[in-house]
């Protein structure tokens, strides 16, 4: 099964409004990406905030995110759990749902070895006709899926086609494409370009929800071979934002700046915390300043 993820995949924030889902506000999320230059949709993942759902609210941004986008952008839905079987049915319910492919993050806090990486994928991909995008981070789930295990992944089942590499290793890149047919996307948005020169195809990113054009422009140009000057301009553009969006942990930072923008609340869930005072400031400063949100309307919610 060939690959069709490659360019700006952003991942999206859920919107809350008194402690529930603002199926109204990510619709217009949604709507804002469709009118950009957006390659596709990431949901229910880190930046979503999924580890504080409960099923049926995790269940229903799928639905919304696929309903919502009436096939004008693909979606990818986060349907990974630190539990194989509660897994296994989420990649079910969202392919029934009709999205365009699943992401699933190595399982956090149980610290499978090997063998139990290998058998908890091998069951995610047997069980659904999904294209499945692998999600690596290890700072969060304290379990690396090193380029060895990905490849035979890879290797093993045809429905694994992509990686999410979010390791801070730029070098897994050549590693994993010079051994398998895997599609690599970046991870960490201050290492698009890095990534992209090493041969990643894309990115899953969180930047591209403030600038979605730039983001975009930069993935399908800072390849080798691409327009070196402009890569070098986008590049510094985007690294105040980027710089801007990590000054607490993610998706912080994002809500707060999308709530000045007046695109959603900056309501997050508990056990994350309102940005700090003086990390707001710095923030806002940032975002009335940058040039590439100038003319943007602010009406704070």
């Amino acid at each position: 099964m060939q690959s069709l993820f490659h360019g700006s995949y952003v991942a999206l924030p859920s919107p809350f409004h008194e402690g529930r889902l603002d199926l109204e506000a990510f619709e217009e999320l949604i709507e804002f990406h469709a009118a950009h230059e957006t390659d596709g949709i990431v949901v229910a993942g880190t930046t979503g905030e999924s580890t504080t759902m409960n099923e049926f609210e995790r269940r229903s941004l799928i639905h919304a995110a696929v309903d919502f986008s009436h096939g004008r952008l693909p979606v990818i839905a986060g349907v990974g759990t630190n539990c194989t079987q509660s897994t296994v049915e989420l990649a079910r319910f969202a392919d029934a749902a009709g999205v365009d492919g699943l992401m699933v993050v190595t399982p956090y806090y149980n610290r499978p070895s090997r063998r139990g990486l290998l058998t908890h994928f091998g069951c995610v991909a047997d069980s659904t006709d999904s294209p499945i995008l692998l999600y690596n981070v290890p700072s969060r789930t304290g379990s690396d899926l090193d380029p060895e295990i990905v490849c035979e992944l890879a290797a093993r089942h045809e429905s694994i086609v992509a990686i999410k590499e979010a390791s801070g290793e730029v070098d897994r890149v050549p590693r994993i494409c010079g051994a398998s047919d895997l599609a690599v996307l970046c991870g960490e948005d201050r290492l698009m370009r890095p990534m992209a020169l090493f041969g990643a195809v894309g990115a899953v990113n969180v930047t591209g929800n403030l600038a979605p054009d730039e983001v975009s422009e930069l993935l399908r140009i800072g390849r080798q071979g691409g327009d070196e000057s402009r890569a070098d301009e986008l590049e510094t553009q985007l690294s105040a934002l980027i710089r801007a969006l990590f000054i607490e942990v993610n998706p912080v930072p994002l809500k707060t700046a999308l709530a000045h923008l007046g695109r959603c609340r900056e309501e997050v869930r508990s056990p994350l915390a309102p940005l700090e005072d003086d990390h707001r400031e710095q923030l806002i400063a940032l975002l009335e300043e940058h040039p590439l949100l100038r003319g943007e309307v602010r009406t704070q919610v």
